[in-house]
């Protein structure tokens, strides 16, 4: 008689694939207590406050932490901006300042949502109560890139900080150095003419 037609085969393949139902259940156990192990010997904190020092306009130090605020991208340390009139002006620095200024305030705290590849803590951050990125955005001294566009809108039509005159795009400036000044295109020196001659109806 052929082995499939004995009266035992059908039960021994139940037996073997039931069988493999713990040991799949093991393997999965395995997987989640490793995950669980490796969050637990790196964890990221849910919320973290304490003081802090500025790197530059859009990150800085907290304790051992480097912090990289999200939503934002601030001019490089080193990176220069040009008034209406072609004049140089330290918008990097500036922004380094404004950011002081703000950590100095006190009540520094951070909400983490991740990593980026140099290391740095990505989060919002409040100080004093209030937002960190928008504030920077609201002043001009930083683009929008998750978020705060009514605070850059603010800042465009306002015209403040970087908005008050022209700029390299931060990221541009990091990609391919210093630049010089990117002179206004026409229809930025027509919008100029244009502005100062409703002003100089305006006060007539």
């Amino acid at each position: 008689m052929p082995a499939w037609a004995s009266p035992g085969h059908a039960r021994r393949r139940k037996r073997r694939w039931t069988g493999g139902l713990p040991g799949l259940a093991v393997v999965l156990a395995l997987a989640l207590g490793g995950a669980y192990l490796a969050a637990w010997l790196d964890p990221l904190p849910p919320r973290f406050t304490g003081a802090a020092r500025a790197s530059d306009g859009d990150s800085f130090r907290m304790g051992g932490d480097r912090i990289r605020l999200l939503g934002i991208d601030a001019p490089e340390l080193d990176q220069i901006c040009w008034r209406p009139d072609g004049r140089e002006w330290p918008c990097g620095r500036q922004a380094r300042d404004r950011m002081a200024a703000l950590l100095a305030a006190g009540g520094v705290t951070c909400r983490p949502a991740g990593q980026d590849r140099f290391g740095r803590i990505l989060a919002r951050c409040d100080a004093a109560g209030g937002d960190i990125g928008a504030a920077m955005v609201e002043a001009g001294l930083a683009v929008a890139r998750e978020g705060y566009g009514r605070e850059e809108s603010a800042a465009r039509n306002d015209r403040r900080g970087i908005w008050d005159g022209r700029f390299t795009p931060p990221r541009q400036w990091r990609d391919e150095g210093p630049r010089d000044d990117p002179l206004p295109s026409g229809f930025e020196q027509w919008w100029t003419w244009f502005r100062e001659l409703t002003g100089a109806r305006a006060l007539r």
